[in-house]
């Protein structure tokens, strides 16, 4: 443990800095899992008033640095994003974004990330599986609360890309086993992997306003008012003329497909003629080497605001992700000194930044109320996962659960619109559907590392806290 201050706004929050792991075990209550966090905890706070928030990235298989040095923590990496940052040394400057001033926060490597290990006769088969982690969390977060006697305290789930099926159905089986949460947070989400198969138009839909706020971004297309005015043209689009069109298939009128692709080429910048070879289908990836491709750039995928240099200008797909090569350096670099100076924490196990798991990782899953055996939550197991389903049953039984989806423009890893249409067919009752609040920033799937969209987002995060701890 470690003692610090956060000074910002004209305020100061006193501290304290624990990194550890905690053991959680398997059915046969033994341990298998290692699972290594970081918790920054305000000192002579009221444990009953002061809330609690359990952090994690995605992956699945992605250690939770990203939002431990870049998102709403007392301290963050500084880079030069949407440029690639430079060489070390690098720089670790007090958050005045962080979230510590009104919640304490628990960042949690999953299994087998981070300094997050197996143990005993742990296998990667106990984690490995959209259910297995989930239980895996589960675990954590009852030991968390017991040890640290947070029992009776405000709860909340923050979790990013992957991270967010898992808070989704993370909250539903807490809660089901009588542990209540008073908010979650979920950033770039993909919550509902049944809609995303293969041949169908679903992807091509949800993508259109992410390549409109992009275009409108680079000035590309043609776009009157604001980039706001621009992302509801194309929504309207996306949802009219455009699925009427994709609809049709191959019996499309030449005469329809000419006026789709003119329309299109002014929300996305893409020339007529490109959209009509592409028989108006065209894949994030496609977009990314074909917005810039007369400018000799290619875009990133989890924040098309990051450039690249691919290695030649005649392929169809970029070859790597400048959004990804980009921030790397810094969050890995600076991380390792500020745990080591700061925290005092050393390890002599390498930091697994991500566990590859590939196909290895079971997409199964018994939606909440199935996976305890009880009634309703989707009709049995599902081979991709649609963890709305969870979402839906925890609200239902939790009507003060209280949910805040936060959205970059630029992101073409979760775009906006799908998570829009998931969180919008959840077949609430008209009177929780307010307790849904959304929030779109000009940023990437990292929308920390545009400091000004993150100063946005911590604005909103703070009404979002407001409104789930009032009574």
């Amino acid at each position: 443990m470690t003692k610090h201050d956060w000074v910002a706004n004209g305020q100061t929050i006193h501290y304290t800095a624990t990194a550890g792991n905690l053991l959680i075990n398997d059915d046969n209550d033994k341990p298998n899992g290692s699972i290594f966090y970081v918790a920054y905890t305000e000192d002579g706070a009221d444990a009953k008033n002061r809330p609690v928030t359990f952090c994690y990235n995605g992956g699945p298989g992605s250690a939770t640095i990203w939002l431990h040095m870049g998102s709403f923590g007392p301290v963050r990496v500084v880079t030069d994003s949407p440029d690639a940052t430079k060489p070390p040394p690098f720089q670790v400057v007090t958050n005045t974004s962080s979230l510590i001033d009104k919640t304490d926060l628990v960042f949690i490597d999953a299994p087998m990330t981070g300094f997050s290990k197996l143990v005993g006769k742990g296998t990667s088969k106990d984690f490995a599986g959209v259910d297995e982690d989930i239980h895996a969390f589960e675990k954590f977060i009852v030991r968390y609360i017991t040890l640290n006697e947070r029992w009776n305290s405000p709860k909340f789930l923050f979790g990013e890309s992957y991270g967010t099926p898992r808070s989704a159905a993370l909250v539903a089986l807490l809660q089901d086993d009588g542990i209540q949460f008073n908010g979650v947070t979920l950033l770039s989400s993909i919550l509902n992997y049944g809609v995303r198969s293969p041949g169908y138009d679903t992807q091509y839909i949800a993508y259109l306003p992410s390549y409109t706020a992009i275009a409108y971004y680079y000035k590309k297309g043609k776009h009157t008012g604001s980039m706001a005015d621009a992302v509801q043209a194309a929504r309207e689009f996306a949802r009219g003329p455009y699925t009427e069109a994709l609809d049709q298939g191959d019996k499309l009128p030449a005469a329809q497909m000419d006026a789709v692709a003119a329309k299109m080429s002014d929300l996305t910048g893409l020339s007529v003629q490109y959209l009509k070879e592409a028989k108006l289908r065209v894949a994030p990836t496609r977009f990314r080497k074909e917005l810039l491709r007369g400018d000799d750039r290619i875009l990133g995928r989890y924040d098309a605001r990051f450039e690249g240099f691919d290695t030649d200008s005649a392929g169809e797909n970029p070859a790597y992700d400048p959004s990804d090569t980009g921030p790397a350096g810094p969050f890995v670099g600076a991380f390792h000194d500020y745990i080591q100076k700061e925290l005092k924490y050393m390890s002599t196990a390498p930091y697994v930044l991500s566990a590859r798991f590939g196909q290895a990782w079971d997409m199964t899953h018994r939606p909440s109320g199935v996976m305890q055996g009880g009634g309703g939550g989707g009709g049995g197991a599902q081979s991709q996962p649609d963890t709305a389903v969870d979402l839906s049953d925890a609200m239902r039984k939790n009507p003060k659960l209280h949910v805040f989806s936060a959205n970059g423009y630029f992101d073409l890893a979760t775009p906006f619109f799908m998570t829009e249409y998931d969180l919008s067919h959840m077949l609430l009752p008209s009177s929780l559907v307010d307790n849904i609040m959304f929030g779109y920033y000009p940023s990437g799937h990292m929308v920390y590392l545009n400091t000004e969209a993150q100063k946005m987002m911590k604005v909103d995060l703070d009404r979002f806290y407001n409104e789930s701890l009032a009574k």
